[in-house]
């Protein structure tokens, strides 16, 4: 019998990933995705726990289910990813009406759970951090003719940063072996795939413990796939970007030239209180050798204002630091605090007000970066990789040039021809490009 399965996924990129696999495993038990909630007889949050506000949304969706689990006799609801392995059995106490709890390294047991609970109605918290990578034989389900998508290439994380919960939710370092890494990236080049994403908390850390090849070899490897046109990776800790990795932004074509390169703080006091393992000078003259390597390179980042003892001087200098590199784009938060990490212990946090003024100044001053980096396209023209129609218009299509950057263009035929057009950039908006197929 067909069943019919909703997935909402919070948070970041592997959530996106595992929640591919699990599509991919629900397949083989005769689910069918739908697109909303209504229609669904399991409905699967994928959940994301880095920040307080995010644990908040996502208890917010739990409690929002209640009413649609008594709608319908036979409806079940499972929780999974990082707040599931972060929160286990406190899920199950607050929101007795889920009936599957289950943790990052335990999404290949995920069938045997769903089956218990179709046949025997029996309410499961699986969260045993077990370092099981079955889920890696699983290939994520991937949307017809997407011409896009991410890899993952490892998971877990030790560099235990003051501020973060994911070592203690996604475990220690482990490294897919290249070999399955290469496979699955040439099987999506024959489905019409050219462009990958290789996802790990600390891609500069790949095969450092297993014995794999290093990260560079592997995009070496990666680089030699026929039809695979654009690599990318993330997230990448600066102070594990080494000097090879660097060189291949100038000697790989199809690396694209773009680097999430977070840097969190531009104070070296409070970068070593987060732990971060590097200084404001070190950060720097990499961006400068990726520069030198690659001179059109975009740059996005990551900051935290308001962390524990950050005064008024501390956060200047994280505003010098964008100043100087002048970033295309961030992702700007102000500190939460999370329990079980060294920074919920240290006292001196900035107050409400003080955070979000400084994530005000962040957020005004990198609008006005994003607009000079994108105004200085214009009249330019770029190579688009065409992902679908636009949305504003039907006769145009949208895409991505290899520095990230989003285009809406006019096309001279539209689902038609090459997935690469030359566009020439007329106008810019406030966070992407309009143009004309060329």
């Amino acid at each position: 019998m067909v069943r019919h399965v909703f997935i909402e996924t919070f948070g970041c990129q592997m959530n996106e990933v595992d929640s591919g696999r699990i599509l991919a495993l629900l397949g083989d038990m005769a689910y069918v995705p739908v697109p909303t909630r209504d229609e669904a007889d399991l409905i699967l949050l994928n959940t994301c726990s880095i920040r307080e506000k995010a644990s908040h949304k996502v208890y917010s969706a739990i409690g929002a289910l209640r009413g649609w689990k008594r709608h319908s006799k036979g409806r079940l609801i499972a929780v999974g990813g990082c707040l599931a392995q972060e929160a286990g059995e406190e899920i199950r106490r607050r929101a007795p009406h889920v009936d599957i709890v289950f943790g990052t390294h335990n999404i290949a047991s995920l069938p045997e759970m769903i089956r218990n609970a179709e046949v025997r109605r029996k309410r499961t918290v699986s969260v045993e951090m077990t370092g099981d990578t079955r889920h890696w034989d699983i290939l994520p389900y991937v949307p017809e003719g997407a011409v896009a998508t991410m890899v993952t290439i490892m998971q877990g994380c030790e560099n235990f940063c003051a501020y973060c919960i994911v070592p203690y939710v996604r475990g220690p370092e482990v490294s897919r072996p290249a070999g399955q890494i290469v496979a699955e990236i040439q099987g999506l080049s024959e489905r019409g795939v050219h462009e990958v994403l290789l996802l790990g908390q600390n891609v500069n850390s790949y095969g450092k413990k297993e014995g794999e090849i290093p990260f560079h070899q592997l995009l070496r490897r990666i680089s030699g796939i026929d039809g695979i046109d654009r690599i990318r990776f993330i997230t990448s800790h600066p102070r594990d970007l080494d000097r090879p990795t660097i060189e291949l932004f100038g000697e790989l074509e199809k690396l694209c030239p773009h680097i999430h390169l977070p840097i969190q703080a531009g104070s070296d006091r409070i970068l070593d209180a987060m732990g971060r393992g590097y200084t404001r000078k070190a950060y720097l003259a990499k961006v400068d050798a990726l520069r030198e390597q690659r001179p059109e390179i975009a740059f996005s980042t990551d900051f935290i204002v308001g962390f524990p003892g950050e005064t008024e001087d501390d956060f200047r200098r994280t505003i010098e630091v964008m100043e100087t590199v002048r970033y295309d784009y961030c992702f700007s938060f102000k500190y939460s605090p999370r329990a079980g990490t060294a920074a919920a212990l240290l006292d001196g946090a900035a107050s409400m007000a003080e955070a979000d003024e400084r994530l005000q100044r962040v957020l005004v001053l990198q609008d006005i970066h994003t607009a000079q980096r994108l105004e200085a396209m214009i009249g330019k023209t770029v190579e688009v990789l065409v992902e679908k129609p636009s949305s504003r218009d039907a006769s145009h299509l949208f895409g991505r040039t290899g520095c990230y950057k989003a285009v809406n263009f006019s096309a001279k035929e539209v689902g038609v021809g090459a997935q690469f057009r030359q566009v020439l950039v007329d106008k810019a908006g406030a966070h992407s490009l309009s143009g004309k197929e060329v």
